[in-house]
C-alpha cells in the first residue's frame, strides 16, 4: 500500500507576503487600493522612463491620483458626492465675486458715501474686546452678506442685530429701515387687507340672504387687537434673516399683538425653517417666521440699552408731553461727552432703555378695544347700547429712556450684570453689560461708543420649570332658571284641586260673558 505524503508546513515568509499583499489590496473611499496605485505608477515609470525617476515620483503619483478624481461623465463608476465643505464654498462664491471694469469701480466709489452699510469690522473689533467674538471668517462673510442686502434694496438704515440659534440652522438677523415711500410691500399689504375685508362683507351678505339660517349664537368673541402700523411701536423696524451668509435674505412679516401675547406663554426652540408649523399650547397663530419676529421684538424691547445722555428727546416732544401723549421718538445728543467706564460698571442708573416697552396687550401704545364704531353700534341694536359696560383701565408701561436701575428682579436675581472686559489692564477696558433675563444679549460700551448684540437661542430665562398654562374652564351650556329647570311632579290631590280650580274659573268666565251679552241686548232694545 502507498503511503500519503506528510503535509508540509507553510513558509512564514510566504505568509507575510500574502498578508502584506492583502493589506495593500484594501480599497479606500475612492475605490482604488494602494496596490493598484503603485502598479499603475510603476507601469508609467517603466513606460516613460524619466531621467530622474526618484525626483519625479511624487509629482507623477499626484498626477495619477488627480486624474482618477477628474474622471468625466463617460465613466461607468458613479461619481462621489461633494463633501459639505465643497457645497458650502459654492454657496459663498457669490459673496466674493465682483464685476470688473471702470464702470463698476465708479459706481462703487459713489455708493460709499450714501450706503447704509454698517462697519461690521469695527463692530467685531469692539465685540472681541468685550469677549463676545464672532470670529474673523464669520465677520467677513456677514459683512459681504449685508453688503448684498444694502445694494439690492432701497434702505435708509441697516444694522446687524445678532444671531438666533436653532436645532437645524441658525438665523442671521439684520435690522433695517426703508427710505420714505420706497417700501413696496407696505402698499401690497394694504391692498390685501382691503380685499380681505371686502370678501368678508360679501360672505356676510350671502349668509343673510339665505332662506334657512341657523340660530345665531349669543357668544361674542373678544375683539381682535389690531397691529401697530409699519414704522411705529413694535413694527418700527423691518427685519431680514438668512440661514447662513451667502443665502438669500428673507423679510419677516410684521408682528401682531396676538403673536406677542402667545409667544409669552410658550417655549419652543427654532428649527431653521421659517415655514415650519409651531405646534404648542396655547396654539400659536402663525409659522416659525411669525414666532421669530415676535421674539425679536421682545428681545429688542428688553435688552437694547444705551448710556445715559447718549439719546435725548426733541424739542417738539415737550409740547406733546404736556398734552399727555407718550414719547416714542428720540435723537442723538450732539453734546454727549461720554461716561467713564468705571461709572458704567458701578451703577445701572447710567444706562437707559431706548426701545419702547411692549405692554401686556401686545402693543407699545395701548388701544381701547371697547370703543366701537358707529356701524358696529347700529348692527348691535339699541338694547345693547343701553347696557352700561365698564371701560377697561388703560395699560401703562415705563417710558422711553428709563434707567435700568428700575428694572424688576427675577427671584432675587438682578436683571443685569455689569463688569469690565479686562481686570488686568482696567485703564483700557470696556464696560460689558449682560442681560440675565435674555441670556445672549450683550451691550459693550466705551466712554462714547456702544453696541447692542444678541447671540442666543431666543429663549427667555425662566427660574422655574416650564409648565403649559391650564385650559380655560368650560362654559355653561344654558343659563339656569325656573323657566328651564325641571320641577317636582305634583300629587293626585294637587292635580284634582288644580283641575277643580280651572273648572270653576272657566264657569265664572262663561257666566260673566252671558251677563255681558244680556246687558248688550237690553241696551239695544
Amino acid at each position: 500500500m502507498s503511503e500519503t505524503p506528510a503535509e508540509v508546513a507553510p513558509d512564514p515568509r510566504e505568509l507575510q507576503i500574502k498578508y502584506a499583499k492583502a493589506y495593500l489590496l484594501q480599497a479606500g473611499p475612492s475605490g482604488v487600493s494602494l496596490y493598484d496605485h503603485l502598479s499603475a505608477l510603476l507601469s508609467r515609470i517603466l513606460s516613460e522612463r524619466p531621467p530622474n525617476a526618484l525626483e519625479t515620483l511624487e509629482q507623477m503619483s499626484a498626477e495619477l491620483h488627480w486624474s482618477r478624481l477628474n474622471r468625466g461623465l463617460d465613466s461607468l463608476r458613479p461619481l462621489p458626492e461633494d463633501p459639505p465643505t465643497f457645497s458650502k464654498a459654492e454657496s459663498l462664491r457669490s459673496l466674493f465675486s465682483r464685476g470688473g471694469g471702470e464702470a463698476d469701480e465708479a459706481e462703487g466709489d459713489g455708493e460709499m458715501t450714501d450706503s447704509p452699510l454698517p462697519n461690521l469690522y469695527d463692530l467685531a473689533h469692539l465685540l472681541q474686546q468685550g469677549g463676545v467674538s464672532i470670529g474673523q471668517d464669520e465677520t467677513v462673510r456677514i459683512a459681504l452678506a449685508m453688503k448684498r442686502l444694502t445694494d439690492t434694496r432701497p434702505l435708509q438704515y441697516c444694522r446687524f442685530w445678532g444671531k438666533i440659534l436653532g436645532t437645524g440652522g441658525s438665523y442671521l438677523v439684520a435690522e433695517v429701515q426703508f427710505r420714505e415711500g420706497e417700501d413696496e410691500e407696505v402698499e401690497e399689504d394694504a391692498e390685501e387687507e382691503e380685499k380681505a375685508t371686502a370678501e368678508e362683507e360679501e360672505d356676510e351678505e350671502e349668509r343673510e340672504e339665505a332662506e334657512d339660517l341657523p340660530p345665531k349664537s349669543t357668544y361674542h368673541p373678544p375683539p381682535v387687537v389690531p397691529r401697530e402700523d409699519n414704522g411705529a411701536g413694535a413694527n418700527k423696524y423691518v427685519y431680514f434673516v438668512c440661514i447662513e451668509a451667502g443665502a438669500e435674505w428673507i423679510r419677516l412679516p410684521p408682528v401682531t399683538p396676538a403673536h406677542i401675547t402667545t409667544a409669552r406663554k410658550i417655549r419652543r426652540l427654532f428649527t431653521g425653517n421659517l415655514d415650519a408649523p409651531v405646534i404648542t399650547y396655547p396654539p400659536f397663530p402663525g409659522t416659525e417666521a411669525n414666532l421669530l419676529r415676535a421674539q425679536i421684538a421682545r428681545i429688542s424691547a428688553g435688552t437694547h440699552v444705551s448710556p445715559l445722555g447718549y439719546y435725548q428727546f426733541g424739542e417738539e416732544e415737550g409740547e406733546e408731553e404736556e398734552e399727555g401723549a407718550t414719547r416714542d421718538t428720540y435723537e442723538e445728543n450732539p453734546e454727549f461727552e461720554g461716561i467713564p467706564v468705571p461709572d458704567l460698571v458701578e451703577s445701572l442708573s447710567t444706562w437707559v432703555h431706548h426701545v419702547q416697552h411692549i405692554l401686556p396687550q401686545g402693543r407699545c401704545v395701548w388701544l381701547n378695544t371697547a370703543v366701537k364704531s358707529e356701524e358696529e353700534m347700529e348692527e348691535e341694536g339699541e338694547e345693547e347700547e343701553k347696557e352700561d359696560e365698564e371701560e377697561p383701565e388703560p395699560e401703562v408701561g415705563p417710558p422711553l429712556l428709563t434707567p435700568l436701575s428700575e428694572d424688576a428682579e427675577i427671584n432675587n436675581t438682578p436683571p443685569w450684570t455689569a463688569y469690565l472686559s479686562s481686570t488686568h489692564i482696567p485703564q483700557y477696558a470696556l464696560a460689558v453689560l449682560r442681560s440675565n433675563l435674555w441670556p445672549g444679549a450683550y451691550t459693550i460700551s466705551g466712554p462714547k461708543k456702544f453696541e447692542n448684540i444678541y447671540f442666543g437661542w431666543g429663549m427667555k430665562y425662566s427660574p422655574e420649570g416650564y409648565s403649559p398654562p391650564a385650559p380655560p374652564s368650560p362654559q355653561l351650556e344654558y343659563p339656569s332658571g325656573p323657566e328651564i329647570s325641571e320641577g317636582v311632579d305634583p300629587t293626585v290631590e294637587e292635580e284634582q284641586a288644580l283641575k277643580a280650580a280651572q273648572e270653576e274659573a272657566a264657569a265664572a268666565a262663561e257666566e260673566a260673558e252671558e251677563e255681558e251679552e244680556e246687558e248688550e241686548d237690553e241696551d239695544d232694545d
